[in-house]
């Protein structure tokens, strides 16, 4: 075994030896040109030095030859046996080992904090040290905050670096390794140096991340064209589709179970008048715009760039409002479109979207009613919220060749499940999103596993997203109606939790005479209801629909109204945010921390996961999971304004952690956009 070992051992040093000597042997059949220029390279690195210096993973085999061969270099390399291989090779270049990376996502612990370590006591000692922007598995070409942070923590410049040759062979790897060869031009750029101010802001490492991303692509881009070769050769193809380089590849055709549902919604469609007459008298749908759901539209298409933006409901169209003013400042004369399905959020636009933009019912997910809604607004860009998956909208923009974008992607282990058993229905119609825009790179990871060809982490659109509006007007009302009694509010409570309130409420009024509890159902038309169901407790309700205040008598307070969330939380010390103490996935804390109510949540968040997760790492959210730990919670926090206090400041810290997914997004649509004439013109 020790015999075998050695021999190992042998055959690596032997092969790295191997490689160095390569390395050299292009680098002595070249002909070399530096950027900056050899007089003036020394000067420029060690004006910087110690520098943090980045290439892109599958352009690093010149990278040693890029610096002056006196000045000391340590690479960060992953935990892997192929490491061993550079070992030798790169100590024959002055240049070291720091073994570890990031996890990328991965649950495996790659020693990525220990190499963090290292690498700060390397910069401390005055030695510059190099690593990938990107890591395995990808995406490539997409620098991760790994490096930000180094550069934060160390306060030394970020330099890009680039080593391109004239020859040169790529590898079918996920970086598109590049072996350069000899006897032809060897270009070296190094980048301006970029710097992180250490109390950056988690929008300001979004930010410097995204300046090194562009930084390695320029540096790599001017080392090719110096180099006179083909960039292209070398790119990933999720970074050619982004460039406009290459044509994504072609999706499957959809199969039997597609073309069988794209039959049914044609036959089915006789039988919708029908179902939206039952939906109108259930107060589902508006009668005044019913042809919108057939497709139709009341007012003319109109001229310039259009960008359609598709949200289901409340929730949803509050996470993308905010995008349309920073995409009307990147493309002068764009017009967005607002679409949704629920009384509900067609109201809120109403009162909330700019002049310029335009609201209307989503059509009915059928051929017909989707073809005449798509030839008619002729949008530019389709943008999708979290999970509308609609088959006939997907298929009917890919043959009209409309860019189609998943925005604040979201895919539940339930949905997985379901769309990874059906690679036939799946592949189709995942695979033709040009870009999937995912809350987190779990997400992330089930997106692509499903088909969808380039998939980005972008964050939560809802945790940057404005908080609900106040109206001072009615909060002073309330806020005197209860003047001298102990409240809380229960925003967005599902069917099943209300009886679980009014149990905690019971318990509450046994130590806090005079409590009322404000109820703020998800669905409002469930207000009468629920009051029924609390009179048959012997609790006095008081209904907000009705146009009642509470009164010295009323125990609950049912807030059945539209678009008063962000009153009731800016009312309220305290909010149970509902959906959770039943298996719904719970719904949106940002809103009320954002209005400073402390946030109490049962077991079930699975639908703002990464919301939650942060809070609780922050002690800045209470779980319960029953009526009487939750009265226990919301007593402890009226009692004591030192833990409200407290946890309101801890959540308002840990929003700090969760913020700039707007900003991502905005600069990934933007790509997607056609240029404005303006451009065009200034450009030809």
């Amino acid at each position: 075994m020790a015999r075998s070992s050695l021999n190992k051992a042998r055959i690596k040093r032997l092969a790295g030896r191997a490689v160095a000597r390569y390395i050299d042997f292009v680098y002595r059949t070249s002909e070399v040109v530096r950027d900056p220029p050899e007089d003036e390279l020394e000067d420029f690195l060690r004006a910087h030095a110690p520098a943090i210096v980045a290439v892109w993973h599958g352009q690093f085999i010149l990278a040693p030859q890029a610096k002056p061969h006196d000045m000391p270099l340590a690479i960060i390399l992953a935990r892997h046996g192929d490491a061993e291989l550079f070992a030798d090779s790169l100590a024959r270049f002055n240049t070291t080992l720091i073994r570890g990376a990031g996890a990328n996502g991965r649950r495996k612990d790659r020693g990525g904090a220990a190499a963090l370590r290292a690498a700060m006591r390397t910069l401390d000692q005055g030695i510059s040290v190099g690593m990938s922007g990107d890591m395995p598995p990808g995406p490539a070409r997409q620098s991760g905050l790994g490096i930000v942070t180094l550069a934060a923590l160390s306060g030394r410049p970020i330099l890009p670096l680039a080593a391109a040759t004239s020859r040169f062979r790529v590898l079918d790897t996920w970086s598109r390794m590049t072996v350069n060869l000899p006897f032809g031009k060897l270009a070296c750029v190094f980048g301006d140096p970029i710097y992180v101010s250490r109390d950056s802001t988690p929008v300001q490492m979004e930010a410097a991340r995204l300046e090194v991303e562009r930084g390695l692509n320029a540096a790599t881009e001017r080392a090719y064209r110096l180099a006179g070769s083909d960039i292209t050769r070398t790119l990933p193809p999720s970074v050619m589709i982004r460039r406009g380089s290459l044509t994504r590849p072609a999706p499957p055709q959809p199969g039997l179970a597609l073309r069988t549902y794209r039959a049914a919604t044609r036959l089915l469609r006789p039988a919708v008048p029908l179902l939206l007459g039952a939906r109108e008298r259930r107060g589902k749908e508006e009668t005044s715009r019913r042809n919108q759901r057939l497709g139709i539209a009341v007012i003319p298409r109109p001229e310039g760039t259009i960008a359609w933006i598709h949200a289901a409901s409340v929730g949803e169209l509050n996470a993308v409002l905010p995008l349309a003013e920073p995409m009307r400042a990147a493309r002068r004369g764009l017009r967005c479109l607002f679409t949704t399905g629920t009384v509900t959020s067609a109201r809120i636009a109403e009162r909330r979207l700019h002049p310029d933009d335009i609201h209307q019912y989503v059509p009915l997910d059928a051929p017909r009613f989707v073809a005449r809604f798509l030839d008619h607004w002729r949008p530019d860009v389709a943008l999708l919220t979290e999970s509308e998956i609609w088959p006939n909208v997907i298929l009917e923009c890919a043959a009209r060749s409309v860019p189609l974008a998943l925005l604040n992607a979201r895919m539940s282990p339930r949905s997985f499940e379901r769309w990874r058993k059906r690679p036939a229905i799946a592949r189709p119609l995942f695979g033709r999103f040009d870009l999937v825009l995912a809350q987190n790179e779990e997400m992330a990871a089930r997106f692509r596993e499903v088909g969808a060809q380039r998939v980005l982490v972008s964050g939560n659109l809802k945790i940057d997203s404005p908080p609900p509006p106040v109206d001072e007007a009615q909060r002073a009302r309330l806020q005197q109606a209860l003047t001298g009694r102990q409240f809380y509010v229960a925003a967005s409570t599902h069917e099943g939790e209300e009886a679980m309130l009014a149990a905690a409420h019971r318990i509450l009024a046994r130590h806090h005479a005079g409590l009322c509890t404000i109820v703020a159902p998800r669905h409002p038309e469930r207000g009468i209801g629920i009051a029924e169901m609390m009179k048959a407790q012997g609790l006095v309700t008081a209904l907000r629909s009705a146009g009642e205040l509470p009164t010295a008598e009323t125990d609950i307070y049912i807030a059945d109204t539209i678009g008063e969330l962000g009153t009731l939380y800016a009312l309220s010390p305290v909010a149970f945010i509902g959906g959770s103490l039943i298996p719904r996935g719970g719904q949106n804390p940002i809103e009320a921390v954002r209005h400073g109510a402390v946030v109490l949540t049962g077991p079930h968040w699975s639908n703002f996961a990464d919301s939650y997760a942060t809070l609780s790492a922050c002690d800045a959210v209470v779980r319960v999971e029953t009526a009487e730990g939750l009265a226990a919670a919301v007593g402890k926090l009226l009692d004591d304004p030192a833990e409200l206090a407290r946890v309101r400041a801890a959540a308002r810290a840990a929003l700090e952690e969760l913020t700039g997914a707007l900003d991502r997004t905005v600069t990934e649509l933007v790509e997607l956009l056609p240029q404005s004439k303006e451009l065009e013109r200034a450009g030809s």
